[in-house]
C-alpha cells in the first residue's frame, strides 16, 4: 500500500466514526468540567430547535398547499393513436417540468414547493378513463402540450372519480385493497421501456407489442361495482445522496447514476500500477475493462437514463368494489400489473405496503378483517390527496420510525401510518407506463374520441 493509499484509507474510516467521536470528545471535556447539567440543558436547546423548525417548515408549507388550486382532467385519446410513447415523453418533459430555485424567504417563510402531478388511469364499472390531476394555474400548459402531440384528443375538466367512494369500513358498501410499489435496486438501474419493445422506431400496427396494453386490458375486464385505480405522482427530481469520502458532501441523482455504474464495473476491470511521468511517482491507471454479455445492455441503458430528465416519483394503486362484487381474483391480478416493465439484470417494481394482513407481519396476533379495513380506507384517502410528497404530520408516526421490539408490542393495538416511497424515474421510463395504447389496443371500454375534430371552414357566410 502506497502512503497515498494509507491516507485516503485513514480520511475514509475517520468520516465514518467522526460523529461518534466527537461525542466522545464532548462527553469527556463535560465530566472532566463538571459541566454535565449545562452540556444536558444544550442538547435539550438544540433537539426541541430542530422540532420547532422542522413544524414551522411543516406548518408554512401546509399553509402554502392549501392554497393551491387541483383540477382533474381527463384526457380522451382519439380513435387513431399513430404516434410512438415518445410524443407522451416529450408531453411530460414540457408539461410537467417546473424546476426552479426557491430562495430563502420563499421557502422558510411563504412555505413555496415544487408543484406535483398525478398521471391516472382508472377502470370504473371497466369503463377505462385516463386523468392528469395538476395545479390550475398550469392547466392551460397541460392543454397545449396535450393539443401539441394529440391535435386530436380531448382535455375536459371532470369531477374527482374518488369521491364516489366514502370509506371503506364495516358498515359501508365498499371494500378495497391497495398497495404501492418501489424499485427493487438504485435508480440508476431503469426499467424496461418502450424503447426496449421497439415502439421507438414506429413499427406497424400488426407488430406492435405494446407494454401499457396489459394494463388497459385489465382494467377494462372489470364487472359493474368494480374498480380499478392507479397513479403515478410525479415532482422534479431534488433527491440528494451522501458523497462518500466527505463529511457533509452531497450529489444529485446524476451523479449517483455514475457512481453506481462504477460498482458495477468494478469486478470487471483491471489495474496496473504505473509511473507518472510528472512527478515519477506510482500511480494506478485503469487499462481494461470487460463487461460480460449480458451486462452490455444494462450498461447501455444505465448511461441513458441520466440522460433524461428525473422525476421523484411515487406509484400507487387501488382496487375498489362493492361488498358483493368484490372479487379476490381481481385484486391478485392488481398486484401483478407493472411486471411487463421488470428486466431480472437491471431493475423491476416492488410491491410494498400493502393494505393486506402482511403489511404489519410483527403483529403477533395478526390483522382482524377490521383493522385490514383501516389500513385500506387510509390507502382511499392518499390516494384521493395524491399523497407521496410534503404529506400531513399524521406521518410522523409511521412504520419506518417505530422499529424494533416497541414496533411488535405498539401494532397489537395501533397501527401506524404507511411511510410512502419514492424514487427516481425518467422521462422515458413514466412515458411508457402512462400513455395512450395505439389502434392495435381495441378495448371497448376504453373511452376514445369517436371521429377525427376539425376546424371549420374558413369561408362560412357570416
Amino acid at each position: 500500500m502506497t502512503g497515498d493509499e494509507f491516507i485516503e484509507s485513514v480520511l475514509a474510516v475517520f468520516t465514518e466514526i467522526w460523529p461518534m467521536l466527537l461525542i466522545i470528545l464532548i462527553g469527556f471535556l463535560a465530566i472532566e468540567f463538571h459541566l454535565v447539567t449545562e452540556l444536558l440543558s444544550l442538547i435539550g436547546v438544540i433537539i426541541l430547535g430542530r422540532i420547532t423548525w422542522a413544524m414551522w417548515v411543516h406548518y408554512v408549507q401546509q399553509d402554502f398547499i392549501s392554497g393551491i388550486d387541483f383540477v382533474l382532467l381527463e384526457i380522451i385519446p382519439p380513435r387513431e393513436v399513430l404516434r410512438s410513447p415518445k410524443a407522451m415523453e416529450l408531453f411530460i418533459t414540457n408539461a410537467l417540468y417546473h424546476w426552479s430555485t426557491k430562495g430563502g424567504r420563499e421557502e422558510f417563510w411563504q412555505g413555496a414547493v415544487w408543484f406535483w402531478f398525478s398521471l391516472e388511469i382508472a377502470s370504473i364499472d371497466g369503463q377505462v378513463h385516463f386523468y392528469i390531476r395538476t395545479p390550475t394555474r398550469i392547466r392551460g400548459l397541460i392543454e397545449t402540450q396535450m393539443y401539441a402531440q394529440y391535435p386530436q384528443a380531448q382535455v375536459k375538466a371532470v369531477e374527482d372519480y374518488t369521491l364516489a367512494v366514502d370509506e371503506i369500513t364495516p358498515t359501508s358498501a365498499w371494500n378495497g385493497w391497495g398497495c404501492e410499489f418501489a424499485l427493487k435496486k438504485p435508480e440508476a438501474y431503469p426499467l424496461k421501456t418502450y424503447v426496449d419493445f421497439g415502439l421507438d422506431k414506429d413499427p406497424k400496427e400488426e407488430f406492435k407489442v405494446d407494454p401499457i396494453s396489459p394494463v388497459v386490458e385489465l382494467f377494462g375486464s372489470l364487472k359493474k361495482g368494480e374498480q380499478m385505480w392507479m397513479q403515478i405522482v410525479v415532482a422534479p427530481s431534488k433527491k440528494m445522496y451522501h458523497t462518500k469520502g466527505t463529511i457533509f458532501g452531497k450529489h444529485d441523482w446524476v451523479k449517483e447514476a455514475g457512481i453506481q455504474m462504477a460498482k458495477l464495473l468494478a469486478p470487471y476491470s483491471s489495474y496496473k500500477e504505473v509511473k507518472t511521468v510528472e512527478e515519477l511517482g506510482v500511480g494506478r491507471a485503469r487499462i481494461e475493462v470487460r463487461v460480460p454479455p449480458h451486462l452490455d445492455e444494462v450498461m447501455k441503458k444505465m448511461r441513458a437514463k441520466p440522460g433524461k430528465l428525473g422525476f421523484d416519483t411515487g406509484i400507487r394503486v387501488m382496487y375498489i368494489a362493492k361488498k358483493e362484487a368484490f372479487d379476490m381474483s381481481s385484486r391478485r391480478n392488481l398486484r401483478l400489473v407493472f411486471r411487463q416493465y421488470a428486466d431480472p439484470n437491471s431493475n423491476e417494481l416492488l410491491r410494498v405496503n400493502s393494505t393486506q394482513a402482511d403489511a404489519f407481519n410483527s403483529s403477533f396476533f395478526g390483522l382482524s378483517p377490521k383493522k385490514v379495513m383501516v389500513l385500506a380506507n387510509r390507502m382511499l384517502h392518499e390516494y384521493r390527496e395524491r399523497g407521496f410528497f410534503h404529506l400531513p404530520m399524521r406521518h410522523i408516526f409511521n412504520n419506518h420510525t417505530i422499529t424494533g421490539p416497541m414496533a411488535v408490542i405498539v401494532k397489537q393495538f395501533w397501527l401506524p401510518y404507511f411511510h410512502p416511497t419514492t424514487f427516481v424515474l425518467s422521462t422515458e421510463e413514466i412515458a411508457t407506463m402512462w400513455h395512450f395504447p395505439g389502434q392495435i389496443m381495441r378495448v371497448p371500454t376504453l373511452e376514445r374520441i369517436e371521429s377525427k375534430e376539425a376546424s371549420p371552414p374558413t369561408n362560412l357566410p357570416t
